[in-house]
């Protein structure tokens, strides 16, 4: 992949885990899952259906199959996130976004999976606020990538949804979209 290419796939760099959080770096990274639906609406706000449907970059998906991914890959994080606190170390089962994105529900109006999202992140908030500094040590095991413990899902997911909103300002700022 070439320099230009991984900028367009990667606006804001690839997601790094650093480690251990400290409390107030968990709790800037839980703020940032706080502000993603309102990021999410302002980087689609005002976009005709025809800038919806245009893929942010060469071969990738569209402004409004993002919306939709982001909905479908916090879900699964939501629930990875109550499985890990309710059993011991389970094996949650993976998916494949890209067949995700291709589905039918991938080509509502974005509205759908906005609303989806601002309702997901209330109670996720919630819930990730309430969770005591061992909490964040609990793990999940993904078949692919191992175990991880909520720690790393946490940092992984303030990185998600600023990193999709990134390809669509990119987007907007390529083509002149204001």
């Amino acid at each position: 992949m070439d320099a230009q290419s991984d900028e367009l796939r990667y606006p804001l760099g690839r997601f790094t885990y650093r480690g251990p959080s400290s409390p107030a770096e968990r709790l800037a990274c839980i703020e940032r899952i706080e502000a993603a639906p309102a990021a999410i609406r302002r980087a689609v706000e005002g976009l005709r259906q025809s800038q919806l449907d245009t893929p942010y970059r060469e071969g990738g998906w569209t402004v409004r199959q993002v919306v939709h991914h982001v909905a479908d890959s916090h879900m699964n994080a939501y629930v990875r996130v109550k499985l890990a606190l309710t059993e011991d170390n389970p094996t949650v089962k993976p998916y494949d976004e890209k067949l995700w994105a291709e589905l039918p529900d991938s080509r509502l109006s974005v509205e759908v999976s906005l609303g989806l999202i601002d309702a997901l992140h209330a109670r996720w908030v919630v819930l990730l606020r309430s969770m005591k500094e061992d909490a964040f040590r609990r793990t999940w095991r993904h078949p692919e990538h191992g175990e991880r413990d909520l720690d790393y899902l946490v940092q992984l997911y303030a990185w998600h949804s600023r990193h999709h909103c990134g390809h669509i300002r990119a987007l907007r700022e390529r083509s002149g979209w204001r």
